[in-house]
């Protein structure tokens, strides 16, 4: 038998030759071999096949689980790791009308995936807790000294201060937003407040500050800051592809059909259905949710924005109507109530020659109170009052007081109000709407009109002496008083009826949650404004290596299991190819061995070579 020689021509050509006497065995193998080499590849992609298939059905299992992961990462109460020099910080003063808070929150480095936006959550001090600080009274009380407003902010930063890594401040933007407290000041006050705050922090503070990071914030401002909290803790801007077939998302949630504002796409984008607003506090109340491209709102009302990453991207753009409402709150509602039973008292007595509600001994019967509740009112001209417990009758005098109009598609004070789809929507209800529906009806939670007007009607006919010893017995919410105890009949007919008469909610709507935390932690207004206001400050300057692990989200396109049956499938090619090859080698072994004569064995077992034989590969 000859030699086999091998070819090739690359840059330079190479040539080297071996006797098939010293050829490994298993290059010229026999038929038992190559049975035995084919049995040992089958195993080894049964085996291959049999983990795919276990991970496909695991990644089915995560992704039913999907919302139940979600939960645990929200409710994380893990102290905030601040060794950890990937994190970021940010701050949000919120300077309301009663006092001032400041809230820390905390973020890792962004992936830079557009697609997804920053991880953001409440930092956590060594014991678990949130690292938030109020103080009080209210910023706007300094309304006449404004060169007092730095001291006032002092001790708010010096804790968030000491909580935040020293290497880090430079990077921490710090946000002082104030609300209706400083809203209701005329504009020079307002103005005196804030330039105090822009001189004074940046010498005493070394966080990231500017002049536009000092305002007070409109209502509009804060709806939307609510809603994107509440919808960002829901994980509602996660987005999943979907078919249009489907109503709801792979993890049970349901989608709807949206037309994004700015995209140059034809087709509708199916993604998850985001939660409406309704927040009633002592002063105002608010509305806001999403609303459809093709709903006309005037500009004033409506709020459009993007939250991902990328300009460019449409994923994260939202088109949100909201719309608040000054004096509709539960306490400026009983005020002007109670002004109204003043005036036209005064005036019915006059006219008529009476002293209705002038003595506690000839009260005014009022019926937004708990039967006999005696109370008085007025500042100069007192009112007595003695309640009469009836719920239904205490609506009816509460409608005038929603200033509703004949006009179809409007909410209170005649306000336009886009449509809602009642049997795809949902809406969390916070403030009043909690405490109305829990502190002592404990019924929050899911809301149904039905039950909450029985139970509302049955505490409002109950004798206020019962309803004391209710309270004295702590059958109550911990944090009901004596204030909620009195004024309760009056805010669950107000509730009602703002809810159902003003932003004409159906009574036999179901998709309503009244709220103080979710997911076991409070929404607060102040997470939407630091996620809206941060959510391009990380991302100027991505190096490339998170760029790269952007890209690394093609995989994301294609299924798992499919990815694996390719690579599958490319493995037994080439184990195929390699068969193949082997089996040339042993043809071209025998086609040698049959042309040698019987008197070159022993040339070969000599290791003396033979002529030898080009194979050009």
């Amino acid at each position: 038998m000859g030699r086999i020689s091998f070819s090739c021509l690359f840059p330079a050509s190479w040539h080297f030759s071996l006797s098939s006497q010293v050829l490994p065995r298993l290059l010229i193998p026999s038929l038992r071999q190559l049975l035995l080499i084919s049995f040992v590849i089958f195993l080894i992609g049964l085996v291959y096949l049999v983990l795919v298939a276990e991970k496909g059905h695991t990644s089915w299992i995560k992704r039913d689980s999907h919302f139940h992961r979600h939960l645990a990462r929200v409710t994380d109460v893990d102290a905030t790791d601040t060794s950890n020099p990937n994190l970021n910080y940010g701050l949000v003063v919120d300077c309301g009308s009663s006092g001032s808070r400041v809230f820390v929150y905390c973020w890792p480095r962004h992936n830079g995936d557009p697609h997804e936006l920053l991880d953001i959550r409440q930092m956590r001090d060594q014991h678990r807790k949130p690292v938030v600080m109020k103080i009080k009274p209210g910023i706007s009380e300094l309304a006449k000294t404004p060169e007092k407003a730095s001291d006032y902010i002092y001790p708010l930063l010096s804790f968030a201060a000491q909580n935040i890594p020293k290497n880090k401040h430079q990077e921490t933007p710090l946000y002082i937003l104030c609300t209706a407290g400083m809203r209701i000041l005329p504009e020079s006050q307002q103005e005196a407040l804030l330039e105090d705050l822009r001189t004074d922090i940046p010498v005493h503070f070394n966080f990231l500050f500017s002049d536009s990071h000092v305002e007070v914030i409109s209502g509009k401002q804060e709806g939307v800051y609510a809603w994107i909290g509440i919808n960002f803790v829901l994980g509602r801007f996660n987005h999943v592809h979907n078919s249009k077939d489907s109503a709801v998302t792979e993890d049970g949630e349901a989608v709807v059909e949206v037309h994004v504002p700015g995209s140059d796409q034809q087709e509708a984008l199916m993604r998850k259905r985001t939660a409406g607003v309704l927040d009633m506090g002592g002063v105002s109340t608010q509305i806001a949710y999403e609303v459809p491209k093709t709903e006309e709102v005037a500009k004033n009302l409506l709020a459009e924005f993007n939250l991902g990453c990328d300009a460019h991207r449409t994923e994260h753009v939202y088109r949100v109507y909201v719309s608040t409402f000054l004096g509709f709150g539960g306490n400026a509602a009983r005020q002007r109530y109670e002004d109204s039973l003043i005036s036209n008292t005064a005036a019915r007595n006059k006219l008529l020659g009476q002293h209705i509600g002038e003595t506690p001994e000839s009260p005014l019967l009022d019926p937004c109170l708990p039967t006999d509740l005696q109370d008085e009112i007025g500042l100069t001209q007192k009112l007595y009052l003695r309640g009469t417990g009836d719920f239904d009758q205490c609506r009816q005098i509460l409608q005038p007081f929603l200033n509703r109009t004949n006009e179809t598609q409007t909410s209170l004070s005649g306000i336009y109000q886009p449509a809602i789809d009642y049997s795809n929507s949902q809406f969390y209800g916070f403030s009043e709407f909690y405490y109305c529906t829990e502190d002592v009806l404990r019924m929050g939670g899911d809301y149904n009109a039905s039950k909450y007007g029985q139970a509302a009607k049955g505490y409002c006919a109950t004798q206020w002496k019962t309803l004391k010893e209710r309270f004295d017995s702590g059958l109550y919410a911990s944090h009901a008083d004596l204030h909620r105890l009195k004024y309760q009949c009056f805010k669950s007919a107000w509730m009602h009826e703002v809810l159902h008469s003003g932003f004409s909610f159906p009574t036999n709507y179901k998709n309503l949650k009244t709220a103080l935390l979710v997911y076991d932690k409070e929404v607060q207004w102040t997470l939407g404004a630091i996620l809206y206001r941060t959510r391009f400050l990380p991302l100027r300057d991505i190096q490339w290596e998170s760029l790269k692990g952007a890209h690394s989200h093609w995989r994301h396109s294609f299924s798992f299991v499919n990815n694996h049956y390719l690579f599958l499938a490319c493995f037994f090619i080439v184990m195929l190819s390699i068969m193949l090859y082997l089996l040339r080698l042993r043809r071209i072994h025998r086609r040698a061995a049959q042309r040698c004569t019987p008197s070159s064995v022993p040339w070969l077992e000599a290791g003396l070579g033979s002529p030898t034989l080009p194979i050009n590969l």
